[in-house]
């Protein structure tokens, strides 16, 4: 009986943010549901789904209250709102939105991709000589008019 293992728990999402805040992250809430949880001048949107929270959308930068998207420009990296400020993104910057990526992993229990934990991924790949990329399959010449 001394061989006995405790079983693992299923931490409440409330469990998983005190957890968070006890490694330094702050946490407030937001509009719609949402939680967002920073550190320093990098912050993600946290949304509960199904009793366990996940990222909404991607971390960023906190440009005027609202968290910039990691644009990659081809030539250049940038953090840009939705309201379309932007900004450009420095080396030290990359490095903490990578660690605040995967602190955030880390603490709410999620599993940390191979190719993610390589390195930080943009949002958007918006490459100079790519026209219409992310809208999708472009209309080819005989469907023109």
């Amino acid at each position: 009986m001394f061989f006995r293992r405790q079983k693992p728990g299923n931490p409440t999402p409330s469990q998983r943010l005190d957890a968070l805040r006890q490694a330094g992250f702050t946490v407030s809430p937001g509009q719609g549901g949402v939680t967002r949880v920073g550190r320093a001048e990098f912050a993600v949107d946290l949304k509960e789904t199904d009793g366990t929270l996940r990222p909404d959308g991607r971390a960023g930068i906190v440009i005027g209250g609202d968290v910039a998207s990691l644009v990659d420009g081809g030539y250049q990296k940038f953090f840009r709102t939705a309201a379309g400020k932007q900004k450009p993104a420095l080396a030290d910057e990359l490095k903490g939105l990578h660690d605040l990526e995967e602190d955030v992993k880390e603490g709410l229990g999620l599993e940390s991709l191979y190719n993610e934990a390589l390195g930080t991924v943009s949002t958007f790949y918006l490459y100079d000589r790519v026209q219409n990329r992310d809208a999708g399959v472009p209309k080819r010449v005989w469907e023109t008019k």
